[in-house]
């Protein structure tokens, strides 16, 4: 199916479900439209071919400051960078109606799916890695009534000699409807997850306290999805794990919480012998279950979004009753009235590299092993990049 189609059925799902959001936002496309259209671009304004913008480390790149209202459709970027890791180390940050802290902030890789801080090619209704793999595609429709702002930050300590963005959006000349929810991400980690004794969970799981969180949330609105990549420190199969969500009540998770990982991403039996992608689940990266095996799995709730009134929170054990010591990175996507509950810091650059640790089997992690270099490709198709990846040269595009 092709992605108008998806894109169309989210926004019929999102129009039923999501207080009005959509509302008159979003008509079918057989109607006349309500908006004008307008591009955020690093184009060159000379009108020649020096179509990208540069950024040396430590600086702040805005690539959208418009007054509303409006809503971003879709966001387009490209990177040509020579320092490994770049994907963990650029931050993407939005912020919405003037607010201080930002309702998305996300390493730019993660954001997109790429939580390995590798390249590779993958498609879904909401976001896709096109072309040769560097082409980065997010179509969440992101409302809001008096301002957006978004920015990128190259936290590393190599320059980005050309960074090029496209960033559709509409202007309205009427309010948003009301009620209308804002798009949020937030990424969490875990390097490594802190792994049980079978003594401590006797194999069994029912509060979750020790969960790894996917997302926390306070106010109303709902949940809509993740990007996952786990890089194993054990061996063994690591999908074993259940989601848990906390629904309108901190203290106690909705159960039954699901019957392991793979299927809460819509596999089963493991995730088959090669990677793929579709419009709203997929595992684009699959590896042998082996330590130093990597993978990345999504999961979209287009069909039905997952409300909340007054609180979420979103976990997954890692391992049964978190019996693993494997490394998680995961972005989580929703809706939600402002204001939003503060997000976690953003661990230090490092600390978000993906590194194999030494942990004991099962149990409590050991000391960091170092890393030792550009990440191995994984065995099964399709084959990610192997190590940090180079630009396609550095004369005009």
């Amino acid at each position: 199916m092709r992605r108008l189609e998806w894109i169309l059925l989210l926004l019929v799902a999102t129009a039923s479900r999501a207080h009005g959001q959509a509302g008159n936002q979003l008509p079918p496309i057989t109607q006349d439209q309500n908006y004008t259209w307008h591009l955020s671009s690093s184009s060159d304004p000379t009108g020649g071919n020096i179509d990208f913008q540069t950024m040396s480390p430590g600086q702040t790149l805005t690539v959208l400051d418009q007054d509303g209202p409006g809503m971003v459709s879709h966001i387009w970027f490209t990177i040509a960078s020579f320092e490994p890791y770049h994907l963990k180390r650029i931050v993407l940050r939005i912020y919405w109606d003037g607010e201080e802290t930002p309702s998305v902030e996300t390493p730019i890789g993660d954001f997109f799916g790429l939580g390995l801080g590798e390249y590779y090619i993958w498609n879904s209704a909401m976001l896709s890695v096109g072309g040769d793999g560097r082409a980065l595609n997010c179509f969440f429709p992101m409302p809001y009534q008096r301002h957006a702002r978004i920015t990128v930050t190259n936290e590393g300590k190599m320059p980005v000699p050309k960074f090029y963005f496209n960033i559709d959006y509409h202007k309205y000349t009427h309010p948003l409807p009301p009620k209308t929810l804002y798009f949020h991400a937030q990424y969490r980690q875990a390097q490594p997850n802190h792994g049980l004794l079978p003594s401590q969970s006797n194999g069994k799981n029912l509060d979750a306290k020790d969960n790894y969180v996917w997302l926390e949330a306070k106010g109303h609105g709902h949940f809509v999805g993740l990007t996952m990549s786990v890089l194993q420190n054990q061996d063994g199969w690591w999908g074993e794990g259940d989601p848990m969500f906390f629904i309108d009540d901190p203290d106690k998770p909705l159960l039954p919480g699901g019957t392991g990982a793979e299927d809460y991403f819509l596999s089963a039996w493991g995730f088959g012998p090669s990677g793929f992608s579709n419009p709203s689940y997929g595992a684009p990266v699959i590896s042998k279950p082996f330590a130093g095996g990597r993978w990345s799995v999504y999961r979209f709730h287009i069909d039905s979004p997952i409300p909340f009134t007054k609180y979420m929170k979103a976990t997954i054990e890692h391992g049964n009753a978190n019996d693993r010591s494997d490394n998680y990175y995961s972005v989580a996507y929703w809706y939600q009235a402002e204001p939003h509950m503060p997000f976690p810091p953003l661990p230090a650059v490092e600390d978000r590299i993906p590194t194999l640790q030494l942990v004991s089997v099962p149990g409590n992690p050991g000391p960091a092993k170092p890393n030792t270099g550009p990440p191995q490709p994984n065995t099964g198709p399709p084959q990610p990049n192997t190590g940090a990846p180079q630009p396609t040269g550095l004369s005009p595009k």
